[in-house]
């Protein structure tokens, strides 16, 4: 799957069957519902769902709760936009 193909499945009332549950998480973001994409990923303990978790409390304004999701998964919090980084997470989901 591509970006592509993921973006354009945001266009469904429901993100595809075969998404794994972080692109759930995404999709749901990307429709706007993010207590959904924050209640997917938040049970989830790898690094991949700590990047996601600490976009997500970003994307809140909790950035103590960010920070710390972000050391969980090993990174820093992002110079970027939001979308950005959105962008940069679904990129590296979907086109890797």
């Amino acid at each position: 799957m591509t970006s592509g193909d993921f973006h354009s499945s945001l266009s469904l009332p429901e993100p595809p069957s075969s998404f794994s549950s972080y692109l759930q998480a995404l999709w749901y973001d990307g429709k706007e519902d993010w207590e959904k994409a924050h209640t997917i990923i938040q049970d989830i303990n790898d690094s991949t769902a700590a990047w996601i978790h600490a976009y997500l409390h970003r994307k809140e304004g909790d950035l103590g709760n960010a920070d710390y999701w972000y050391s969980r998964a090993g990174k820093k919090r992002p110079p970027v936009s939001l979308q950005q980084e959105w962008e940069t997470i679904v990129k590296e989901l979907t086109d890797s």
